[in-house]
């Protein structure tokens, strides 16, 4: 089997322009035989990969721009996935990030979305149920062409993921970009969980454990900062965005 980047441990010449319909995908994968088994079946598919093999240099590749998807183990040399993703989003980088990971308690997959993943997978897995995920992610997060959406002072800009209030810009994860302008469009009223969760993850994933993982987020970038709270749980329901306190 070809090992990918078993010299340098990244792929040169990646960055062009992908074919029509393929994907720029960032593999961040130390494990040479899975990567080599991700990296042959997408390339395969029409898609190009970029392959790096410890967190520091993912992070770097990944702040380059240029991708379409992150595939991020979480045991990474160097800078593991969870602090490599915290840095990503930290930098205002919302491009959306699957993480695979061999531990499969539900304690593991949420620290994964608190640090802001928008999927996971547990190893092992099928390649074609990979690549199925992979399209979901890029079809979610790809601009919407809807106008800004206003609800009391908070501003969402689906074009550019990002938030405004108070003058304060917050830049959000495909998955809060997602939530916040389901929010928005119906406010004020209720969205029910199952309406949440299919729009995220569609048949594909996710869990309320989840979900309520990706709105704590979302709450603590449009909420905690200010006086007044917006987004509400309404227990056992769903979510609802508000201006009225």
């Amino acid at each position: 089997m070809r090992t990918p980047a078993a010299q340098t441990g990244h792929r040169a010449g990646n960055r062009a322009a992908s074919p029509s319909g393929s994907l720029k995908i960032l593999l961040i994968e130390d494990e040479r035989d899975i990567a080599g088994n991700i990296w042959d079946f997408l390339e395969c598919r029409g898609h190009v990969i970029d392959h790096v093999v410890d967190g520091e240099r993912g992070l770097a590749r990944a702040l380059e721009g240029g991708i379409d998807v992150i595939v991020l183990d979480l045991g990474l040399p160097r800078l593991d996935g969870l602090e490599l993703c915290r840095r990503l989003r930290t930098a205002g980088n919302g491009v959306p990030v699957l993480m695979l990971t061999a531990r499969d308690t539900l304690e593991d997959c949420l620290a994964g979305f608190e640090v802001g993943a928008d999927d996971y997978m547990v190893k092992p897995f099928a390649l074609r149920e990979l690549e199925a995920r992979i399209g979901v992610l890029h079809r979610r997060g790809l601009p919407p062409a809807d106008a800004l959406q206003t609800i009391g002072d908070l501003v969402y800009a689906p074009a550019t993921m990002l938030a405004k209030r108070g003058g304060k810009s917050m830049p959000l994860t495909v998955a809060q970009g997602r939530i916040l302008a389901l929010l928005m469009r119906e406010s004020p009223n209720v969205l029910r969980r199952e309406v949440l969760l299919q729009a995220i993850w569609g048949e594909e994933g996710g869990s309320f454990g989840a979900l309520h993982t990706h709105v704590c987020a979302l709450r603590a970038i449009i909420d905690r900062p200010f006086n007044s709270t917006m987004l509400q749980t309404v227990h056992g329901i769903g979510y609802r965005l508000s201006a009225e306190a």
